[in-house]
């Protein structure tokens, strides 16, 4: 009997496609794959999906989504996609040619949706995008990530709905949290100077002036200006420290801090939650985190603050005295001498 030899290069195609009819096979049985833009919305959707999905990054734990550059490896991503959520507000100016170049059919969901977002005071028609510094619009977050989750796996819906009330109830009990510890700074001190403005959110919430090097992105230039208002605010306030974030350069925060003989207060995150090692590996842990950094550093900066106040009130009392002592034994001179003439 004689056997029929394949060509190589027909071995290679029919090979391929084996390969790629079991990648299908697989697929079929995965769970549904969510992308999202940036870490602080992968671990909110871990939350209320569970180990009923599967949840991957684009721009990953560190990263910058400000000024992030895609790679091949993210359209990959993206193509396989099942639901894409974004933060919109001109977070991801690279996220729709992200889209169109991978040719994904997955659903786009936009978390922010609902939220009423802050003008930018520099740029017409722009909105700062950091809406998830207030926690209560965090609430707002999870919920459409849980429709999203429901509209795309229905038959999981009760098990959504229950990790999404009970992660909601968590986020209500860390905004109270947050409100008590920020009320705890005294007034005067309540300033809050970091690298780029992703807090105003933030600050609009919990009663804190916030004041920032650069503009709501990184991806911008630090003007001479920026840094002159910045001086005048650390000198007219008696701030005493100032914070920079994970995905920001510190250069120019501690030169700031150099040049008027204040603290770093810590280490802020922004754009992106911490490694499992960090103190911030879940978004609820981030806000916890950054709260307490910045409690710490002003609270306690403002008592060392009293205590060098009030050697000088003493040393001006003293002197007070020295002069009155020195006036009234001058008059006294000159009256003696008066009544000997």
């Amino acid at each position: 009997m004689t056997q029929t030899t394949i060509p190589h290069p027909i071995k290679i195609f029919l090979l391929a496609a084996l390969c790629l009819g079991s990648s299908f096979s697989l697929n079929s049985q995965d769970k549904p794959l969510v992308v999202s833009t940036a870490s602080i919305f992968a671990d909110m959707a871990e939350v209320i999906g569970g180990n009923l999905i599967e949840v991957q990054s684009i721009v990953p734990i560190g990263g910058d989504p400000h000024i992030y550059e895609p790679t091949p490896a993210n359209a990959q991503l993206v193509n396989k996609a099942d639901l894409i959520i974004k933060n919109g507000l001109t977070f991801e100016g690279w996220l729709n040619e992200l889209i169109e170049n991978s040719g994904t059919k997955a659903s786009v969901k936009l978390i922010t949706e609902g939220i009423n977002p802050i003008s930018s005071e520099t740029y017409q028609n722009s909105s700062d995008p950091h809406a998830w510094m207030d926690v209560k619009n965090g609430m707002i977050y999870i919920e459409n990530i849980k429709d999203a989750l429901v509209a795309l796996d229905p038959e999981h819906a009760e098990e959504y709905t229950f990790n999404f009330e009970y992660y909601k109830q968590q986020m209500q009990d860390l905004d109270q949290e947050i409100v008590a510890q920020i009320n705890s700074i005294p007034t005067a001190q309540r300033i809050l100077i970091t690298s780029h403005d992703a807090f105003r959110y933030y600050g609009q919430r919990y009663g804190i002036k916030v004041e920032a090097v650069l503009g709501t992105s990184t991806d911008a230039e630090v003007q001479t200006s920026d840094m002159v208002r910045l001086n005048k605010v650390i000198k007219s306030s008696g701030v005493p420290a100032v914070f920079i974030e994970t995905t920001v350069n510190p250069k120019l925060l501690q030169q700031l801090a150099n040049d008027n003989d204040i603290e770093i207060g810590g280490l802020l995150y922004s754009d992106s939650i911490g490694d499992k090692d960090s103190p911030a590996p879940t978004y609820l842990d981030m806000l916890r985190y950054n709260t307490t950094t910045i409690v710490q550093a002003l609270s306690r900066e403002v008592d060392l603050a009293m205590e060098k106040e009030e050697p000088s009130s003493m040393s001006n009392y003293i002197l007070f005295a020295v002069l009155g002592v020195l006036l009234v034994g001058g008059f006294l001179l000159l009256y003696r001498r008066l009544n000997q003439v």
